[in-house]
This record gives structure tokens, C-alpha cells and sequence, in this order.
């Protein structure tokens, strides 16, 4: 069980709307938040390999300061931890932040440039969404700025559809919902995976018996007072589907990485890249495997 957030943290907008999500994950779900800034190693130091570092430099001061005016803007419900960590890679060092401090998800912003409402990746994002163990949130441009920033999450929407990873993305959503509350809303993308050459019969026939069925299992596996709801995205493409969804304030999405993500490791699949370029709301990419499932 998974403890604690992990919010990459920068002193621009990008690492604003960061924080504003780490801060209503951590919240609903009432983990712990940690703040990291990830620093350039430049003296070959030993804090490379991942290493927290003094209270010395120049550099590790003004980071200090800018973890500093973002505590001011974290509630005082919520537990956080600032953290300096210095990396050749920011996002490396996040990854290794994450496993060090058990984290269940690490945050990051869209990328500088980004359209306000709508998910942009930067080189960071990109790094992640390739290769970390752990899910990652990824906070639309000028989150911090939404009216409902500080709401609690109010529905968790999971894209499911029947290809490998969908057991362990319906697991994810599950225990999301299950620790914040929210209802779950499940939208059925199994008429995308089918194979080619079936009549539209058919592939109705498919999608339904294949909604109800996880419908039915994650009724099983939520917690009494927590409700879960069946969507099929209408729409003969996958981003024409999810354009006709409707969203609620403190909304967020999961979707799963594609199959040819290596063991325990994110690869953003074609499907979830065609999604965040029109989903308004965070969205949460989940490794297709398990620590168990790794051979």
C-alpha cells in the first residue's frame, strides 16, 4: 500500500498546476505530499545517484525558497514534506524520489505553451510517460488557476477497454475511488480494441457484455456507499468519443499504458496520447503490470 504523492516541483505555472493537483489528490485520498525539486547534478556529487541534498550552495538555497513560497499555498489539512534532490535528469529523479518515499503517483504540469484547459508534454512528462514504475498525473495547463482547484475529486472516470493492462487500470480506479469517495465512472472503449472486419452488430454485442462485466466487478469491489457507473463513448474514433463526454468539476481520468510497455514501466500508447489532446480534466497513466506480474 502505497503512501505518499509526489509532486515535481519548479517555480513557473507549470509546477503551480502541479502542486494544485498533488495538493487535491492528496488531499481526497489523504496521503502524504512531497514536494521535490530536482536540481542538475554539477560537482559529480554523490547526491546524483538520488541523494537528498545540505543545506549548502547557492542554487540549493533558492530552491529551498521556492519550496518554501509553495508551502504557503498548501492547506493545513494536508501533510506535505518539501524535499532538494540534484539529478542529471529531473525526471529520473523524481522516479527515484518516488520509490524511495513510496510514492503511489508522481505529479507533473503540462508543458510550457500548453492551451489553458488542455495537456501538452513537455520533455519531462514525455520521460515519464516512457519509462516510471509508478503512475503519473499529469495536471492540464492552468489547473492552478480552475475554479474547482481546490475541490475534492468528485467522479473518477476510468477508460477501459479489453486489451493487457485493463484488469490493473480497473484496479487502480477502484482503490481511487474507494479512498477518496468519488464515484467511479467507467467508459467502455472495447469497441476500439476489437479486431477489424466485424459488423457493427457484433461489436456491439461485444462492448456491452464486456461493460457489464466490469461493471459488475467493480460494484464487487467498491466500498458500501461508493457508486459506480457504466459509459459507453459513442463516436467512430477514439478522440471523437471521449470529445462527447461530459466532465464535472473535480473530475479526473485514468487510462491504462500500451502493451508494449516493458514490465512494471509506462509507455504511452497511441489510444492515450489521441485522449490528451482533448481531455479538459487530469489525467492518470497506470503501468500495464504489477510488481507481481514482473517475470
Amino acid at each position: 500500500m502505497t503512501t505518499s504523492i509526489v509532486v515535481g516541483y519548479t517555480a513557473t505555472e507549470t509546477g503551480a498546476d502541479a502542486l494544485a493537483l498533488g495538493v487535491r489528490l492528496a488531499r481526497s485520498t489523504r496521503r502524504r505530499l512531497h514536494v521535490l525539486v530536482v536540481l542538475p547534478d554539477e560537482g559529480g556529487s554523490t547526491a546524483a545517484a538520488g541523494t537528498e541534498l545540505g543545506h549548502e550552495g547557492v542554487l540549493q538555497g533558492q530552491a529551498k525558497q521556492w519550496l518554501d513560497a509553495a508551502a504557503e499555498s498548501i492547506p493545513a489539512d494536508v501533510q506535505h514534506t518539501p524535499h532538494v534532490w540534484v539529478h542529471d535528469s529531473f525526471a529520473e529523479g523524481l522516479v527515484l524520489a518516488g520509490e524511495e518515499l513510496d510514492a503511489g503517483l508522481i505529479v507533473v504540469g503540462a508543458a510550457n505553451g500548453a492551451t489553458v484547459g488542455l495537456h501538452r508534454m513537455g520533455s519531462v512528462a514525455q520521460a515519464l510517460l516512457h519509462s516510471s514504475p509508478i503512475p503519473v498525473a499529469l495536471a492540464p495547463a492552468g489547473f492552478a488557476h480552475r475554479e474547482d482547484a481546490d475541490a475534492p475529486i468528485s467522479r473518477v472516470t476510468a477508460a477501459i477497454g479489453s486489451r493487457p493492462g485493463a484488469d490493473v487500470l480497473l484496479d487502480a480506479a477502484v482503490a481511487l475511488s474507494a479512498s477518496s469517495g468519488a464515484t467511479l465512472r467507467l467508459v467502455s472503449l472495447v469497441a476500439f480494441d476489437v479486431p477489424r472486419g466485424l459488423d457493427l452488430q457484433t461489436i456491439r454485442l461485444v462492448s456491452t457484455a464486456h461493460g457489464d462485466d466490469v461493471l459488475a466487478r467493480a460494484e464487487m469491489e467498491l466500498p458500501s456507499g461508493v457508486r459506480a457507473e457504466l459509459e459507453r463513448a459513442p463516436g467512430d474514433t477514439v478522440e471523437h468519443a471521449i470529445e462527447q463526454l461530459s466532465w464535472l468539476p473535480g473530475e479526473l481520468i485514468l487510462v491504462g499504458s500500451s502493451r508494449l510497455a516493458q514490465p512494471r514501466r509506462l509507455f504511452l500508447g497511441s489510444t492515450a496520447a489521441k485522449m490528451l489532446d482533448v481531455i479538459p480534466v487530469p489525467m492518470i497513466v497506470v503501468p500495464r503490470t504489477r510488481a507481481a506480474d514482473t517475470p
